[in-house]
């Protein structure tokens, strides 16, 4: 079923999620509902999607671009790292964005690489390393789980947000 995606400014996106105790019938609903909620999104488009994002604190979220997709429950990181390229040694900026917070985006370095233990939809344990974009989007997703949003990163590191309107981008303001 196609849940309402919960906007910032709503404590729930603000909360630590709690660990799913089992991968039941009602776990896998929730996983149904984030996947057929984040099909819908065209604009804007979004590549994940976790369980408080549609009021539910439970440590689940989805992954779905392009070729990569993934469910993920209880994920803890074992490894974050950032691999030195022999191009350049600096991180690459992303343009983030967010469901909960459409049309904004801010340009964010991330770990290049995370190496993630998490149970998949099966109720499996799993262990996987993810590189790039794809790390990224788990980056962005486990931060949902833990009550943090991209802007929180943004403002830590001084960067700028912009909003888009009718395709224009405009920088606003971080209080």
């Amino acid at each position: 079923m196609v849940r309402k995606i919960i906007q910032s400014g709503n404590p729930i996106l603000r909360a630590k999620s709690r660990p799913v105790e089992k991968v039941d019938a009602k776990v896998l609903k929730l996983i149904q509902d984030l996947k057929d909620t984040l099909k819908i999104q065209k604009d804007p488009e979004g590549v994940g999607l976790a369980a408080p994002q549609i009021g539910k604190n439970l440590q689940i979220f989805l992954c779905d671009y392009k070729d990569f997709k993934r469910v993920v429950i209880n994920p803890k990181i074992l490894k974050i790292s950032n691999f030195k390229s022999q191009i350049s040694n600096s991180k690459k900026e992303i343009l983030e964005g967010c469901l909960s917070l459409p049309y904004y985006y801010g340009p964010l370095k991330r770990a290049q690489t995370v190496k993630l233990e998490y149970l998949n939809e099966k109720g499996e344990k799993t262990i996987e390393e993810f590189k790039d974009f794809e790390a990224q989007i788990i980056l962005h997703e486990v931060d949902h789980l833990n009550g943090v949003l991209f802007i929180d990163h943004l403002l830590k590191e001084k960067k700028p947000l912009y909003k888009v309107e009718n395709d224009e981008w405009e920088e606003v303001e971080l209080a």
